[in-house]
């Protein structure tokens, strides 16, 4: 039997690259290509920095984990005027013409027409094209010269964007869509009247190291006591100066105080106290020390979509503290009983409280660390991926 051949789309990638979706991409290729019967490419651009999209990597073709990357050059630099301009159109004028829709999202980019252009030139000699997330130029640009072979992981969330008129075409035209969530599904049909479409709810597989040594790590770099923990962008629309401001706040009403680790890319100014620590950014073999040691992992988005860092925790039988603001978050809550969510500082403070007794602690740890392996394993989520992809 000849291999199915696929092919992922997606902005960025690489083992370098940070993001949700980039990681999303490049564990399901580097997944899906340790099966003899697929051959896995992934279709992406030279860029690694998502803010200017500037090309980074020189190698047009390269193989990494087992996996063909086809890199495109970005021709065009993000544009946040006419982003922005676009957006003022559609919001104050109410203005929603398709032109000025699409070219809000050329120039959003990443720009690389050449990319689009090899989907339409080989277009046959793929048997599926995977696009990875709704919001860029290369999956709305994309999808449209392959709708009978493209599957969709639109990672979407409520947030402005999804609301552009163009989408509509795109959410119900393609072959099929995985849903890391159900209730991200539940916001897509909603949006979209797309019920017809074929569709799944997977995820993702989280994995985690067999061997953990937070103990080792915490007195390498002198950690002591309880403390909370949040790995990713470091930045205000992530919740991340209200989570600040909770712990020190918090801190202040209690007896004992608490640590706040956070790792990952720093986008906001961290404030000098001996409770909150940037840990910069972290080796995976590091990320799970300082994880598996940690007495809660917080996510404090309104704005999620799956949200690996958070089911690592988890995976770690670490409780875990999330804004119940965001119905992803609210949900891997609720169905695991693996922790506590919030909607104000108050809530915040009761759940902070309530995990850190040790019972509780352990309780809501081993309900966490279950949820993830029934859920989130690696065969669970390979078996159902492939055989949807098939067909």
């Amino acid at each position: 039997m000849a291999k199915k051949k696929i092919a992922f789309v997606n902005q960025r990638y690489g083992e370098e690259v940070v993001g949700g979706s980039e990681t999303y991409t490049r564990k399901m290729a580097e997944l899906i290509a340790e099966d003899e019967d697929f051959e896995v490419e992934v279709l992406t651009t030279k860029a690694k920095d998502f803010v200017t999209w500037e090309n980074y990597y020189d190698k047009n073709i390269e193989t990494i984990n087992g996996v063909t990357v086809r890199r495109f050059e970005v021709t065009k630099k993000r544009n946040r005027v006419v982003q922005r301009g676009a957006q003022i159109l559609m919001h104050n004028m109410n203005i929603h013409t398709k032109n000025l829709e699409e070219n809000r999202l050329k120039a959003r980019g990443p720009y690389a027409p050449g990319l689009i252009e090899y989907i339409r030139e080989n277009k046959d000699s793929y048997d599926a094209f995977i696009f990875v997330t709704y919001m860029y130029y290369q999956t709305y640009f994309g999808a449209k010269e392959v709708y009978d072979k493209s599957y969709f992981i639109p990672t979407a969330h409520e947030e402005e964007p999804i609301h552009m008129n163009i989408y509509k075409e795109l959410f119900n035209n393609v072959k099929g869509i995985v849903y890391l969530t159900e209730e991200e599904k539940r916001l897509v049909n909603g949006l979209f009247n797309n019920e017809s479409v074929p569709s799944e709810v997977i995820g993702m597989n989280i994995d985690i190291p067999k061997q953990l040594d937070s103990y080792a790590y915490k007195l390498k770099n002198d950690i002591t006591g309880d403390y909370l923990v949040y790995g990713g962008r470091i930045q205000e629309n992530k919740g991340c100066k209200e989570l600040i401001e909770y712990v020190q706040k918090y801190n202040e009403n209690s007896d004992k105080a608490v640590k706040l680790l956070m790792f990952g890319n720093k986008e906001l100014e961290i404030p000098e106290d001996e409770n909150i620590k940037y840990l910069g950014f972290l080796s995976e073999e590091e990320k799970f020390e300082v994880i598996s040691g940690a007495s809660v992992v917080c996510l404090p988005s309104q704005y999620e979509s799956f949200s690996i860092s958070l089911l690592e925790g988890m995976g770690c039988e670490v409780p875990a503290l999330v804004n119940g603001r965001c119905e992803v978050l609210k949900g891997h809550i609720e169905k695991s009983d693996g922790g506590k969510y919030y909607n104000d500082y108050e809530s915040f403070a009761n759940g902070l409280k309530e995990l850190l007794i040790p019972d509780n602690n352990k309780y809501f740890g081993e309900k966490a660390k279950k949820y993830v392996a029934d859920n989130y394993s690696k065969e669970n989520i390979k078996d159902r991926f492939e055989r949807f992809i098939r067909g």
